[in-house]
């Protein structure tokens, strides 16, 4: 090791439920082929399969939730639904384009969870004999009055729940659930500083819907009917006493531990320890990337807390750690890249008189001079045969974060509330050193070497999740870096890998709001249900947890995952199915994170939800909360989309699944060969449509890595960004710098009017030729647009590109893409989907008309009819 002065330098799951005497097998398709003539081409809709990878929603029938930050309205609660039983099964893909939950390098598995067969189905016998004496004493909190709010963590995609399996467990509409761990502090849950009161038979919480016997402070648990003893705690003289009881009169609740009981830590109560950060620079940059790179890390460190410890490493072919202790030059300890550090270097480098991790207000002045030293490649050598060391670099990295050894400190550390986190700053793919693939994808030994780095990557990523530090990975410029390879490090670590055409704004925004996010560890999520429902799949950012429980509770049959990060900005898609014909009027369900927060304080956050049962299939249809729904189906439809020809095969999967839903919730029109969709879901088609033409399924993509990176991050993302990455939100400008919010479609694209359309990872602002040459107007318009933007995606991680057009400029065709062709369309259709054109003039209607350029791409109205299905009306 040489000192060197630098002069100026989201799991997938198949769950089945408890088995019940006997049961038949799950079978491969669960409803029978609808009555539309079948396209040989198109492939038959599959059945849904199980993968644990991400919740406020703008849906219409979504009401009395809070709104975000960025405008968007929450969803709440409703039914569930899904196919027949199995059990639990987790497969987190840490593969190019795999899916969340995998316990093997391979394609994701199944595995077998712990089967409940043997579990009995009724209560406790001192319960189940005495339930009818005890009814008349038991008292129902929730009798006679609504709690304060339904948790906004927890959306489910309807309100009721089909008593019949039969209707209840078809797949193409399916019922399930986005749940979300939620904020880490204020506003979060009430925090309640005592051990909850648990089920001794299942392990579920004491919560809102359980009956109470106030005279004695029994409970009565909603999953398992067990009767319990709670401490004298839940004694009152009437039930309105109970309602000042926290978990008996909230669906969410946080249970607090300040005391850290793990070996070797202690607690600090006086303040929060922030988590070192490391930036994983690469210095292979050419100067005009160095130029925005190096305006983008100034503003960095500018706007970290000053307590923040930074540490900088920089990688080529060799990787050089920044020593904080040298103000007045930059000053790095360098290591060689080609082969993972040794013990002896790395003892060397950590046991040495360097500081590596400096807090901000020590050290903001030198992190400056080291950003301002940087100097572009000088080689002539092209940007993809660079030697870059990126995986030596991040085991470096790793290394300064977990600094000395607990036994060289009497078994006495100092750590970091939360996840410590490395960033990687990376123009180029990994071509030196362990986890490295060849310059040249034409090498005779390409594909095995590329297997064995995926394999590298994947185990460097799992060894940062288990010392709780997180990966994020910030791509940039034009030089193709190898997703595939690189993928595996940030999903195993629990973070992301995110693309940026440059090293510029949107690049700089994500590196400060990369290392500004709360992150809590140790997270695990348990997952219970009524005994009549399981949980069939999990898709999120996580994997399975072998937890037994059952030493502590007899019968607890929770659903247990491991987290990969704790963060509100991600979600768990649950897939929902029933065992049989629901009985009781009411199903339950209960979702408990457990994790450390930034505190260091053991958080136990318990989300209760009750949903009724209902025999009425269009009571239930009129209960679905539609953009849940969708965003749930485009879930597991993106799940299969491993590749571009993967992508193409769910496409068609999406028109097949129009057809099934339309054959068994829909009718056939009278005197016609067309069937009618159910009009209870009206806004469904439409966002199925985005979806199918949109970047995550169709072409308008250049790459198959970007079309893979967005899909991880849709796969882990909270259901704003999910619902915006498939149907993008159409905003028009009015006078006096008001918006009015319209369909998506081209119809929007008037020459005298300004559009801003939010789409998730982009943000695209459309400015009308006309009004561009209003002197003043076109400037005013294009700023208010612009102020709208950035005012939507104040809180959104990764941060989008904001890109602006003139109408009839080139790049205005990324704009158009994006929308849907109504131009297509009859008058009457037009004006009955997008109302706003009534306010045109007959002259202003024909230059509209006249603006449009022919191409194949079907309306929505004009794709429906081609599979056979009329539209519903617009609601």
């Amino acid at each position: 090791m040489a000192k060197r002065p630098e002069s100026s330098v989201g799991y997938s799951v198949t769950i089945p439920p408890p088995r019940q005497g006997t049961q038949s097998p799950r079978p491969d398709t669960v409803f029978s082929p609808p009555p539309f003539p079948s396209s040989s081409a198109g492939p038959i809709f599959p059945p849904p399969i199980v993968q644990p990878n991400q919740i406020p929603s703008p849906s219409i029938k979504t009401p009395n939730l809070p709104s975000p930050a960025n405008g968007v309205r929450t969803g709440s609660p409703a039914p569930h639904l899904s196919t027949p039983p199995g059990p639990p099964v987790f497969s987190s893909p840490l593969q190019p384009a795999a899916v969340p939950f995998r316990t093997s390098p391979a394609t994701p598995q199944p595995i077998a969870y712990s089967s409940a067969s043997s579990l009995p189905t009724s209560s406790p016998p001192q319960f189940s004999n005495g339930s009818v004496e005890l009814h008349h004493q038991i008292s129902d909190v929730t009798e006679d009055w609504t709690p304060a709010a339904e948790s906004p963590n927890v959306l489910f995609s309807a309100h009721k729940v089909l008593k019949q399996k039969k209707f209840a467990n078809i797949p193409s509409l399916g019922f399930g659930a986005l749940v979300s761990s939620g904020r880490e502090m204020s506003p979060g849950p009430q925090m309640i500083q005592r051990d909850p009161h648990r089920c001794h038979n299942c392990g579920a919480y004491a919560n809102l819907y359980c009956n109470i016997l106030p005279g004695s402070g029994q409970w009565q648990c909603v999953i398992c009917r067990n009767l319990n003893g709670s401490g004298g705690d839940y004694i009152a003289s009437n039930k309105e006493e109970l309602r000042n009881v926290p978990e008996l009169s909230l669906p969410s609740v946080d249970y607090v531990q300040t005391g850290n009981k793990r070996p070797g830590f202690f607690p600090v109560s006086d303040s929060r320890v922030s988590a070192p950060v490391v930036l994983v620079i690469d210095e292979c940059l050419d100067e005009p990337h160095l130029q925005h790179f190096q305006s983008s890390l100034h503003a960095f460190v500018d706007s970290l807390p000053p307590t923040t410890r930074l540490g900088i490493v920089t990688y080529g072919s060799t990787v050089s750690v920044y020593d904080f202790s040298e103000e007045s030059i930059a000053s790095a300890d360098v290591l060689p890249g080609n082969k993972s550090p040794d013990q002896e270097s790395l003892k060397a480098l950590i046991y040495g008189t360097g500081i590596y991790l400096s807090p901000m207000h020590a050290s903001l002045p030198v992190a400056h001079s080291i950003f301002s030293s940087m100097r572009p490649y000088k080689l002539d050598i092209p940007e993809a045969s660079r030697d870059r060391c990126l995986g030596t670099a991040v085991e470096v990295a790793s290394a300064i974060i977990q600094g000395p050894s607990a036994e060289m400190s009497q078994g006495v550390v100092k750590r970091p509330g939360g996840n410590s986190r490395i960033i990687v700053c990376a123009g180029g793919p990994n071509t030196c050193g362990p986890g490295s693939v060849p310059h040249s994808f034409s090498h005779p030994n390409y594909a095995h070497m590329e297997k064995i780095a995926l394999k590298w990557m994947e185990t460097l990523g799992r060894e940062a999740f288990r010392k709780n530090t997180v990966i994020d990975i910030l791509c940039a410029g034009t030089c193709p870096v190898r997703v595939p390879v690189l993928q595996p490090l940030a999903k195993a670590s629990g973070g992301v890998l995110i693309l940026h055409d440059d090293f510029g704004e949107a690049f700089g925004v994500n590196l400060q709001r990369a290392s500004g996010r709360a992150a809590g560890s140790h997270g695990l999520l348990e997952v219970r249900c009524s005994e009549d429902i399981f949980v069939s799949q999990v898709i999120g950012p996580g994997e399975e947890a072998h937890v037994d429980s059952n030493e502590v509770f007899k019968n607890d049959d929770a659903l247990v995952i491991q987290m990969l990060s704790i963060e509100e900005t991600q979600s768990f898609a649950l897939s929902v199915e029933t065992k049989r014909d629901i009985k009781r009027d009411f199903v339950y369900f209960q979702f408990a994170f457990k994790f450390s927060d930034v505190y260091q304080s053991d958080i136990t956050r318990v989300i209760s939800a009750r949903l009724p049962t209902v025999d009425s299939v269009s009571s239930y249809l009129q209960s679905v909360q539609d953009e849940v729904a969708a965003v749930l189906i485009a879930k597991r439809t993106l799940l299969r989309a491993k590749n571009a020809n993967d992508a193409l095969d769910m496409r068609a999967t999406v028109d097949e699944r129009i057809k099934d839903i339309t054959s068994k919730f829909g009718s056939q029109m009278p005197k016609s060969k067309l069937y009618q969709f159910p009009r209870e879901l009206s806004l469904l088609p439409e966002v199925l449509f985005h979806l199918r033409r949109g970047p995550l399924l169709g072409s308008i993509l250049g790459h198959e890595d970007e079309r893979s990176v967005l899909r991880n991050l849709f796969l882990n993302a909270a259901f704003d960004l999910s619902l915006r990455m498939v149907a993008p939100r159409c905003l028009m400008h009015r006078q006096g710098g008001t918006f009015e919010e319209l369909p998506a479609y081209d119809l929007a694209m008037q020459s005298d009017a300004a559009v801003v359309l939010d789409h998730g990872t982009d943000v695209f602002i459309w400015l009308g030729a006309e009004l561009d040459a209003q002197e003043g107007k076109g400037a005013a318009a294009l700023a208010a647009c612009r102020t709208l933007a950035e005012e939507l995606t104040e809180m959104r991680f990764p941060a989008p590109r904001i890109l602006a057009f003139k109408e009839g400029s080139s790049q205005a065709r990324y704009f158009v893409s994006r929308l849907i062709p109504a131009h297509k369309d009859p008058p009457y259709e037009q004006e009955a989907r997008f109302p706003q054109l009534r306010t045109l003039t007959a002259e202003q209607r024909t230059k509209l008309k006249s603006s449009f350029l022919y191409f194949d791409d079907p309306s929505f109205c004009e794709w429906m009819r081609s599979l056979k299905v009329l539209p519903p009306e617009p609601s």
